[in-house]
Order: structure tokens, then C-alpha cells, then sequence
């Protein structure tokens, strides 16, 4: 079985999605339609905007976003999903290809979290890390412990866990995790602490977002960051899109689930091949690859 995978923030670069636009007449449309619905010319900050113009929360998620849902778009009858999950931002790109959203709605959703999310940023200097090579509960523990704001956020692979908090949180925690054994705390070019309760403002502008868009129930299960569950219902999609903005990136439960119910063939839709790696180090077995 067939699962789509849909990248999040980070995978951005300059130039992402201008050979779809310069050979596809459908995507060429689509990209165009994106910079009416935004009012500014994102296609010009993607195809040769630098790495700090893509680097700002507000364009790098739509850009990602339209990135990974065009190139799906283009694939035509050959995109045929048993499941689909998407990392962070990327569930807003595999609930579009899945069919639980429109393009224009999906876009306009993600502009919102975008903008509210930046504010966010904006209101507390926060940051994020990569801790390699140290168990996940010790991870959870050494974070517990700490007074500041810092907490889990990217379960990515046995092994990869991602934190996120203040500045000086996380640097408190880079430093015990790596007396605590981790083999590397590497500090991640992000503009803010994603996934971590330093989101909780920007919650309450994407939530009125949600509520007031039509949520159809997808043509394939959805596998969504909060729980690592399966999800067809509109309304529970929705709980759980609002959700995730604080809550952490459950992807290797996912991986794990989608495996469990029969999936075996990944495939990435998007910029980027960094879910292809961690999807290779969480199951055995399997046929990773990308578009």
C-alpha cells in the first residue's frame, strides 16, 4: 500500500517549484491563483528569494505548502493514496491532496497559521534543537526538569528528537542532555519555538480559522501529528489541526502506525528528501523515495 508523505518547515530552498512552473500549464495556474489569494507574489520570493526571505515563518509555510500540494496536483491519475501524512506543516499539504480541503481553503488556512504563528515568534525570542543519540524519556525527563520553557516537540526517529522552548530553556537543556550522553544538541535556523506552549497565542486565531472552513471526509486515512492515528471525521481533523500547534510531532508513531496497516511503499511529495531519511531509520522492510 501506497502512503503519501508531506514535508514541514525546513525544507525550503531557493528556486522550490520553479521548474513546475516554467513546464506544467496546471501548476503555472495554480501558483498564480496562490499569489491572488495572498496578495503578494510568493512564486518571486520561491523561485529567487534568498535563504532569510524564505527563512521567515509567514512565506516558508505557504511556500512549502503550495510547493508539495502543486507538485501533487501534477501527478495526475498516477497520485493514488492508500494513506497520507504530512510532518507539521505538511498535514495542512496531505489533508489538500486527500481531499478533506480545497487548494484555495488549504492555502488560506496556512497563511493564517503562518501569520499567527510569526506573531508568536515575534512576542518571545524562542528557538529549537536537534538532540541525537539520547532516549526519548530521557529526553522528556531532562526537559520536565527544567524551570524555563522547554518541552519536546519533533518525535522524528528512535534516536532524532527535536526540543523547543525559550532560548535560555533550550540552552539549558542542550547542555544537561549533552552531559546526560546525547551525541550531538544541535541548535536548528528556525524562527521560533514550534510545537512547544509558546504557540499557545497564535492558537486562538487559527482555531476561528478552522471552525469558520469546510472539512470533507478525505479519500484515504489521514495520519495526524497530535495522535499518530488514523483520521477520517472532519471535525476530529479539525480538533486536531488546533491542536497541534502546541502539542509535539508524533512522526515516528506514525510511521509505525502506517506500517502496522499495511503501508509499505513511502512516497514524498515536496521539497526536500529529509522525511525519506528519517522514514528509512523507523522502518525495515519498506521502499522510501520521492517525486
Amino acid at each position: 500500500m501506497k502512503a503519501y508523505v508531506f514535508p514541514g518547515q525546513g525544507a525550503q530552498f531557493s528556486g522550490m517549484g520553479k521548474d513546475l512552473y516554467d513546464n506544467s500549464i496546471l501548476a503555472k495556474e495554480m501558483f498564480e491563483k496562490a499569489n491572488e489569494i495572498l496578495g503578494f507574489r510568493i512564486t518571486d520570493l520561491m523561485f529567487s528569494g534568498t535563504d532569510e526571505d524564505l527563512r521567515q515563518t509567514k512565506v516558508t509555510q505557504p511556500a512549502i505548502f503550495l510547493h508539495s500540494v502543486i507538485l501533487a496536483a501534477t501527478l495526475g491519475a498516477d497520485f493514488k493514496p492508500d494513506m497520507v501524512a504530512g510532518h507539521s506543516l505538511g498535514e495542512f499539504s496531505a489533508l489538500v491532496a486527500a481531499k478533506a480541503l480545497s487548494f484555495e481553503d488549504g492555502l488560506r488556512l496556512v497563511s493564517v497559521r503562518a501569520q499567527a504563528m510569526q506573531k508568536a515568534c515575534e512576542k518571545e525570542p524562542s528557538t529549537m534543537a536537534a538532540i541525537i543519540g539520547l532516549d526519548d524519556l530521557k529526553v522528556e525527563e531532562i526537559c520536565n526538569s527544567i524551570e524555563e520553557v522547554v518541552a519536546p516537540a519533533n518525535y522524528n526517529y528512535p534516536g532524532q528528537l527535536v526540543i523547543s522552548g525559550s532560548i535560555k530553556g533550550v540552552e539549558i537543556a542542550c547542555a544537561q542532555l549533552k552531559a546526560a550522553g546525547a551525541k550531538r544538541a544541535l541548535p536548528l535556523k528556525v524562527g521560533g519555538a514550534f510545537h512547544s506552549p509558546l504557540m499557545e497565542p497564535a492558537k486562538a486565531e487559527l482555531a476561528e480559522a478552522i471552525h469558520a472552513t469546510n472539512f470533507s471526509v478525505p479519500v484515504c486515512p489521514v495520519y495526524q501529528n497530535v495522535t499518530a492515528e488514523k483520521v477520517t471525521d472532519p471535525q476530529q481533523i479539525k480538533m486536531n489541526l488546533i491542536a497541534q500547534l502546541t502539542a509535539p510531532v508524533q512522526w515516528s508513531k506514525i510511521i509505525q502506525h502506517i506500517i502496522a496497516d499495511g503501508g509499505n511503499v513511502f512516497i514524498e511529495v515536496g521539497p526536500g528528501n529529509a522525511l525519506q531519511g528519517m522514514i528509512s531509520k523507523i522502518g525495515k522492510d519498506v521502499t522510501v523515495s520521492g517525486v
